[in-house]
């Protein structure tokens, strides 16, 4: 099994500082991680066991490399009913402790995606398995939404099938659900790439997302709520970067 040029990142990182590499299982927490903060993250390991290929090629990743405040590093590999199916690892201070946690997409090999909140000692929380193998989810962002101090992460669950725009908050060590939307997607099968994002023009943040044919592109609002979208105009690959840049 060979090695593959990793996919493009939803977002810059900071290179991989060097130092020494800490092997963990996921059930270990890691020597001192506590007191060190996330500075970057990677998927590592790549690995053909699972053959869903959603993003276009028959590999995924079976491990997670976070690089710490103090330049050392920590490897942690999932067992082998589970694989990353994700482009790449976002950082975003879900907890509002002032420091980022790592937000991934796990998907196990009998029951589907799902999406987990990991910190530098490990998995923190996990949403439930889609429930079907082969079936994805593809993460917008993560923002304050509804203006109440907490953290949303906003994914949808299967962008080619339901199409259903879900915000998670992670609360008291858990990620529970805050809202759904249906008739919104961001992927189409075989893209290596999530299109739109989370942008924030004027007020509060939006979710740009396409609808379910992708003849429109949407920007989504969340008010604590209800979940409420604007039609951008016609979907276009560049319509929809410029519409997630401020520019449409």
């Amino acid at each position: 099994m060979g090695a593959r040029a990793p996919r493009p990142l939803w977002r810059a990182f900071s290179p991989m500082a060097r130092g020494a590499i800490l092997a963990l299982s996921l059930w270990g927490p890691g020597q001192g991680a506590l007191a060190q903060t996330i500075t970057a993250a990677a998927y590592a390991e790549p690995t053909d066991r699972y053959d869903h290929a959603v993003l276009g090629d028959a590999l995924e990743w079976g491990a997670l490399r976070l690089t710490l405040s103090d330049g050392s590093e920590r490897l942690y590999r999932l067992p082998e009913a589970l694989v990353f199916e994700d482009i790449a690892p976002r950082l975003a201070d879900v907890d509002g402790d002032g420091a980022p946690e790592v937000i991934v997409v796990e998907t196990a090999l009998a029951t589907g995606a799902r999406l987990a909140v990991w910190g530098a000692e490990g998995r923190r929380a996990a949403t439930p398995h889609i429930g079907q193998t082969h079936r994805w989810l593809a993460p917008v962002g993560a923002a304050d939404f509804d203006g109440d101090g907490k953290i949303e992460i906003a994914v949808v669950d299967r962008p080619h099938l339901a199409r259903i725009l879900t915000l998670w908050r992670y609360e008291a060590g858990s990620l529970r659900l805050a809202a759904t939307a249906s008739g919104c997607t961001n992927h189409r099968i075989g893209w290596d790439y999530i299109a739109g994002g989370v942008r924030q023009c004027a007020g509060a943040p939006e979710m740009i997302v396409a609808d379910p044919d992708w003849r429109r592109i949407l920007a989504v609002r969340f008010d604590g709520a209800q979940v409420t979208a604007k039609d951008l105009g016609r979907y276009s690959a560049e319509a929809m970067r410029a519409a997630t840049l401020c520019r449409g």
